[in-house]
Order: structure tokens, then C-alpha cells, then sequence
């Protein structure tokens, strides 16, 4: 308790230069509060969200501790999922993430997120672990400014070959070639296909041409013996899937 009031009295005294503790340099917070130390003790569990992220950001700005600015990004964008589905220009217009190193090293942690992601869609079924891959799609597909269509193709035990985006459209439309779709299908020797799209509204939920365009090129696979399994809507922060609503 004494050490608790002492903080307490130097953090609300005006008269103190002293600064508050999410202000603090890690060098100047106690050992144990440390981010890097306390990891190291006690494990990456036992480190909040912010902790965790800067560690990554390991400076703040002038004025603004390391911990602080980490708590900012992700209240800006909505938490970890939120940050992880940022792109690099959102992070480039970010006080703080100007330069390059900051940002290449979110970046990196976010490519290393999807790898881990597609080496579990690569070693099992993509119907075993449902979350996963939504997840995957969402790293991909959920960050672009506009809709972007894209094909998993799977091999015969429903493992991921490779991801292809295909079609690139504006914030209210995709042009989806079915022909296209079926020589990828043929070039990955694929028998099933995901097809997955995002969003940049923010809502997942599928609209009339989504449903036709299931229906058409899941139609136009089947002919070349390719099975369509489901159709994944992306947003940030979000996912749906057609087949659980019965729409594949």
C-alpha cells in the first residue's frame, strides 16, 4: 500500500516533474513493470496488449511514452484484430509510425501472421480449423481500400495449394471472369475452391449478386469437376461464410 500511495501522490501532484508511468521510458519504469523483463519472468501471456505492442514500437514520441502511443494505436483502430488489419498507408499516416523502421516492423509481424495461418490451412483440411481460415482471408482481404476477389484452391483433401487474388473492383463491384477462375483451378490442379471477397463498407453480409455470382461459378467449376465448398465475405474485424448460411 505505501508504494501504491506514493505513485499515486507523485502522479497527481502538479508540483512534480516527475513523469506519470505510462509517459516513462522503459529504462525509467520499475524492473518488474518493464515489458521486456516482465515477459521474460512471467511469459508473453502475462503482457496486456499494449505491453506486447511496444515492445515492437520500443520509442515513443517527444512527450509521449512508448506504452501510451501503443494504447493509441489500438484504440485507433480497434484493437490487436483491428491493427492486424491495417495496411501500410493506414500505419504511414499514423503520428509516430512516419518512419519507415516502426512500420516495417508491424508489417512484418502481420506477414508472419498470415504464414502461420496458410502453414495451418497447408497441413489440414481448411474445415478444421473454420476460424483459421477466416482469419487468413481476413489478414489478406479485410485492410483494401476496395473489393478484391480471390479463389483458395484446395487439393483433394481440402489442404490449401496457393491464393490467388483475381479480379480487383471498385468500393461497390467486382467484374468476376468464371473462365479465369477455371484455367487457375486447372493450372493448381485443384479439386475444390474457396471463394472468398471483401467488403470495405464493413458489412459481410452477402447481397443478391454475391449469391448469383456463387451460383454461376459454381455452376461453370462443377463442369471441370472442381467443387465450390464456400464463399468468405470479409470486413474488418469481421467474416461470413455462405456455405453456413446455407447459400453455397
Amino acid at each position: 500500500m505505501e508504494g501504491h500511495y506514493k505513485l499515486t501522490a507523485i502522479v497527481n501532484n502538479p508540483l512534480t516533474t516527475q513523469p506519470t508511468p505510462s509517459l516513462m521510458a522503459f529504462k525509467d519504469l520499475p524492473p518488474d513493470a518493464r515489458p521486456r523483463e516482465k515477459l521474460l519472468a512471467r511469459g508473453p501471456q502475462a503482457l496486456a496488449d499494449a505491453e506486447l505492442l511496444a515492445l515492437l514500437l520500443r520509442t515513443g514520441l517527444a512527450g509521449k511514452g512508448v506504452l501510451q502511443l501503443a494504447q493509441e494505436l489500438l484504440d485507433t483502430f480497434g484493437g490487436i484484430a483491428g491493427l492486424l488489419n491495417t495496411s501500410a498507408d493506414d500505419l504511414k499516416r499514423v503520428k509516430g509510425l512516419g518512419g519507415p523502421a516502426k512500420r516495417a516492423e508491424l508489417l512484418a509481424v502481420l506477414e508472419l501472421a498470415r504464414r502461420a495461418l496458410a502453414q495451418q490451412l497447408q497441413a489440414r483440411t481448411v474445415f478444421a480449423s473454420p476460424q483459421a481460415l477466416k482469419d487468413y482471408l481476413q489478414l489478406h482481404l479485410a485492410p483494401r481500400g476496395h473489393e478484391v476477389f480471390a479463389v483458395l484452391f484446395l487439393d483433394p483433401q481440402n489442404r490449401l495449394i496457393a491464393l490467388e487474388e483475381l479480379f480487383r473492383g471498385t468500393l461497390t463491384q467486382t467484374s468476376v471472369y468464371p473462365r479465369e477462375v477455371v484455367l487457375r483451378a486447372l493450372h493448381h490442379q485443384a479439386a475444390a475452391v474457396v471463394l472468398a471477397h471483401n467488403h470495405p463498407s464493413g458489412s459481410v453480409q452477402p447481397s443478391r449478386a454475391d449469391e448469383a455470382l456463387t451460383q454461376t461459378l459454381k455452376a461453370t467449376l462443377a463442369l471441370v469437376d472442381v467443387r465450390v465448398l464456400d464463399h468468405v465475405i470479409v470486413a474488418p474485424g469481421a467474416a461470413l461464410s455462405m456455405a453456413e448460411r446455407g447459400l453455397v
